[in-house]
C-alpha cells in the first residue's frame, strides 16, 4: 500500500536537510505516545542504520539508502514481524525561502495510525526549525554543553533538541565509560577533569519526586540534588578553562503546595512544606558558581506535558480507557508547561547572557484541574465524568505526599520571560496536547 504525507515548512531547502542529518532528528520526531525506544542513530544518512526497541524485545533496524542531499534518502525497515515499511523522503525548494517536505511510504500500515505519527512529525519539523531561528536573537554562538541527566525525559528532548540546533552535547553518567559524547561522572566525587572544554553545565539529575513521601523516599529526593549540585556547582567555579554558565533544574514547589489564587513570580517567597524546602536548598547549592561569577539560571519547572513521561503518561490510559475524571473539586491551580516549550527555556538559559536567577518555566495561562481533565479527555475523544475522590491519591501517595503532589495548588506566572518577551509554541493547553497526541485542530 503507497501513501503519502505533505506539508510546506517555512525554511530554506538546505537548512531542512541538513536537520535531517544532525543527531537528535529521529527522537525529535519520534512521537511521544508511541513504545518506541530510539536505541542507536543512524551515522549517516548515506548508509546507516538506525536501531528502534518495540515492547516484547522486538527491534526494528532502519537501514538508509538513496542519498540524494540535499533531496532526498530512504530507509527500509526490518524486523522481525510481517510487516513491509520502505520510506523515501523527499525535499524540494519552494521559491527560495521554504521547503516541501513529503513522506512517501510503501507498507502495509494502516493510514489511519500514520497519519497521526506524520501530523505531529511535520508540525515538530517546524516548530524545532522556528525556535532554532528564533535563537539567533539571543546569540549565534553553538558552545559545547555538560548535561547530567540526559536520560531521563527532559534529558532526551533536550539533548536531542540541542544536537539538532548544532551543539556539541557531552553527557555525564554515573557509570564508567569510553564512548566519545560521554564522561563518567561520580556525584559524590567528581573528577577534577569533568568539565575541562565545557562551556555551559545543564544540571537536570536527581531522584524521581513521585511516590510515597517515606523517610527513604525524602532522603532520596533530597540527597541526589543538594550537594551533588554543590559539588558541581563548586568543580564548575574552579575549572579554569571550564563553564561560564551553570543551568540548573528547579521546581515550582519552591512555592509550597497551598498558596490559593496568589498569583506567584519569580519574587515570590518560598513556600512551606517539604518540597519548598527541598527547592530552596537545592536553588542555594549553586551558589559556588554565581560567586565565582558563573553566570546561574535556576529553572523552576511546572507539570510538565508528554504522554513520555510524568503526569501524562500516568493519566494517558486512564484516559484513553473512558476512566479519566478531575481530581477532588477539581479547583486548584495547575501550572503546566509543554516538554517542546520547556526544552526552548532550556536553550534560551544557555545562549541568552540576559537571563540569570531564577526563571518560572510555566506557560502563561495555567488551568485549574477541571479544565485540564476536560481539555485532556476532549483532545482524546473520550469523556470524563468519573471525579477521582481526594482519597485516591493519599492512598497512594500518602497524606504528605498527596498535597505536595497531587493536589497542589499553585498559580504560577513566567514573569522573567514575559518581561523578555518569550515566545512559547503553546501558551494555552489545547493546542499543547493537540500536537502531543498528533490529532487535527479542530
Amino acid at each position: 500500500m503507497f501513501q503519502r504525507f505533505s506539508s510546506v515548512v517555512h525554511h530554506r531547502l538546505d537548512d531542512v536537510f541538513d536537520w535531517h542529518e544532525r543527531p537528535g532528528a529521529i527522537m525529535r520526531l519520534t512521537p511521544p505516545w508511541l513504545p518506541v525506544r530510539v536505541v542507536s542513530e543512524a551515522g549517516s544518512l548515506r548508509d546507516g542504520v538506525a536501531v528502534m526497541a518495540l515492547p516484547g524485545g522486538i527491534s526494528w533496524h532502519a537501514r538508509h539508502s538513496g542519498y540524494d542531499p540535499p533531496h532526498r534518502f530512504v530507509d527500509t525497515l526490518r524486523a522481525p514481524l510481517p510487516l513491509r515499511w520502505r520510506h523515501i523522503h523527499e525535499f524540494a525548494d519552494v521559491d527560495g525561502k521554504a521547503t516541501r517536505v513529503t513522506d512517501n511510504l510503501t507498507t502495509n500500515v494502516p493510514g489511519f495510525l500514520l497519519s497521526r505519527m506524520f501530523r505531529y512529525r511535520h508540525r515538530q519539523l517546524a516548530a524545532d526549525l522556528d525556535a532554532i531561528e528564533r535563537a539567533a536573537d539571543w546569540s549565534e554562538a553553538t558552545p559545547t554543553v555538560a548535561v547530567t541527566g540526559s536520560t531521563g525525559m527532559i534529558g532526551t528532548a533536550l539533548t536531542a533538541f540541542l544536537t539538532t540546533a548544532g551543539m556539541k552535547v557531552v553527557r555525564l553518567v554515573r557509570h564508567p565509560t569510553d564512548d566519545e559524547g560521554y564522561r563518567h561522572w561520580n556525584p559524590d566525587n567528581p573528577d577534577a577533569n569533568l568539565l575541562n572544554g565545557i562551556d555551559v553545565v545543564v544540571h537536570l539529575a536527581g531522584a524521581p519526586i513521585n511516590g510515597r513521601f517515606t523517610p527513604a523516599h525524602k532522603r532520596a529526593i533530597r540527597d541526589s540534588r543538594v550537594e551533588p549540585t554543590r559539588r558541581l556547582a563548586r568543580l564548575a567555579a574552579a575549572t579554569p578553562d571550564g563553564p561560564s554558565t551553570f543551568v540548573c533544574a528547579s521546581a515550582i514547589g519552591y512555592y509550597g503546595p497551598d498558596r490559593g489564587d496568589t498569583e506567584l513570580t519569580e519574587n515570590s517567597a518560598p513556600g512551606s512544606g517539604f518540597l519548598a524546602e527541598v527547592v530552596t536548598e537545592w536553588e542555594a547549592a549553586t551558589r559556588p558558581a554565581s560567586e565565582a561569577g558563573l553566570r546561574v539560571v535556576n529553572v523552576r519547572t511546572g507539570l510538565v506535558q508528554s504522554p513520555a513521561g510524568g503526569m501524562l503518561r500516568l493519566l494517558y490510559p486512564m484516559f484513553s480507557a473512558g476512566l479519566g475524571g478531575r481530581l477532588g473539586d477539581g479547583r486548584q491551580w495547575m501550572s503546566w508547561i509543554d516538554i517542546d516549550d520547556l526544552t526552548d527555556i532550556y536553550h534560551r538559559a544557555i545562549l541568552d547572557d540576559r537571563l540569570s536567577g531564577p526563571v518560572n518555566a510555566v506557560a502563561p495561562q495555567a488551568v485549574r484541574n477541571t479544565e485540564y481533565t476536560m481539555t485532556l479527555a476532549e483532545t482524546l475523544r473520550r469523556p470524563a465524568i468519573i471525579p477521582v475522590p481526594s482519597l485516591g491519591p493519599r492512598v497512594l501517595l500518602g497524606s504528605e505526599g498527596a498535597d505536595e503532589i497531587a493536589a497542589a495548588n499553585q498559580l504560577v506566572l513566567p514573569a522573567v520571560l514575559a518581561k523578555r518577551s518569550h515566545t512559547y509554541r503553546f501558551e494555552t493547553l489545547q493546542p499543547s496536547l493537540t500536537h502531543l497526541f498528533g490529532r487535527s485542530e479542530r
